[in-house]
């Protein structure tokens, strides 16, 4: 489907020049977006869609910078594009989609510095936020829905190798990650990249209480419908492109390091080709009474160059082992 769809993004180039519990056992949503066209878009509803409605990348107010309407909203997303500075305008790069954490703007530092490692870097604002259109969604359908119409949009970048092409999410990140890749299922990633996200509603609200220290709106956990909409450990296992997992010794928000151990059991519980945990042996699953010893923070403050380095690990030893 991957090369469909690359083969497809060409010819359009020539052609234009709840559960409280953190041990919830994970759901499988319905497949989503079918084969993409990149033409002008229209607004859909969100949810388990069967097709993707049609992306346009249309550029923006400068160089490297593009809006991608998101096809459920119609909101305007703003999207920038970083390259290395040592590209020579013909090379096909692996490219990197990021994800931010919490309901954060797009980091533009973040993005260079990845650049700098060999990397077409992309960055976008979700609904509602930096200087996008459209309204917070909490990384709730809404949004993974736009960060599926920018993943497709983009692939059609000069220099960006579709089959060398990954999503990174940090730490919040991981729900509209997950959502958007289990929901729409062809999409043109090859791999995606997980830091320290919070796998459910538990974890999410740093247990369910009102005590919450980052001051966003959770609804609350008695919630099910809004929350079915944003526990990744609930899409992890309809995800089918590999997975890695980065978990410092010290989470960045959590007491423990249990919601790492959750996700990677769900992924491999659901057949996720690739799944790994740090530098651990593929495809094991962990126990929480006897978890394993996690990264040292001193690598944790190295985090750019560690997700250059796995994204290169699985695009040239795991990728070439996949059917």
């Amino acid at each position: 489907m991957k090369k469909t769809i690359a083969i497809l993004l060409m010819l359009n180039t020539l052609v234009a020049a709840c559960n409280l519990s953190p041990g919830a056992t994970p759901t499988h949503p319905a497949p989503g977006f079918g084969l993409p066209e990149l033409v002008a878009s229209t607004t859909q509803e969100p949810g388990f869609s069967t097709a993707l409605p049609p992306v346009d990348l249309v550029p923006a107010d400068s160089e490297n910078t593009f809006w991608v309407t998101n096809p459920t909203s119609g909101a305007r997303l703003h999207t920038r594009t970083f390259y290395p500075a040592d590209w020579n305008g013909t090379d096909l790069l692996p490219a990197l989609v990021l994800m931010p954490g919490g309901i954060a703007s797009s980091d533009p530092q973040k993005a260079a510095r990845l650049s700098g490692e060999g990397f077409i870097v992309i960055i976008f604002d979700a609904d509602g936020r930096g200087l996008s259109e459209g309204t917070e969604d909490y990384n709730g359908f809404i949004t993974q829905d736009g960060l599926a119409a920018v993943i497709i949009a983009v692939a059609q970048l000069p220099g960006l190798d579709t089959n060398s092409y990954g999503l990174v999410s940090y730490s919040y990140g991981v729900t509209a990650a997950t959502g958007a890749l289990s929901r729409h299922p062809d999409l043109p990633i090859d791999f995606y990249i997980d830091w320290e996200g919070p796998v459910d509603r538990f974890y999410t609200t740093t247990g369910c209480n009102d005590d919450d220290y980052s001051n966003i709106p959770w609804q609350p956990c008695t919630d099910n419908a809004w929350w079915s909409e944003r526990e990744a450990v609930s899409f992890i296992g309809a995800v089918d492109v590999p997975y890695q997992r980065i978990q410092s010794e010290e989470d960045h928000v959590q007491p423990n390091n249990n919601h790492a151990i959750d996700i990677v059991n769900a992924a491999v519980a659901g057949g996720v080709p690739w799944v790994r945990l740090n530098e651990y042996p593929a495809d094991q699953t962990y126990d929480r009474n006897n978890p394993p010893a996690m990264i040292p923070e001193v690598q944790d403050k190295q985090l750019e160059q560690m997700v250059a380095r796995y994204a290169e690990e699985i695009i040239n030893n795991i990728l070439p082992t996949l059917p």
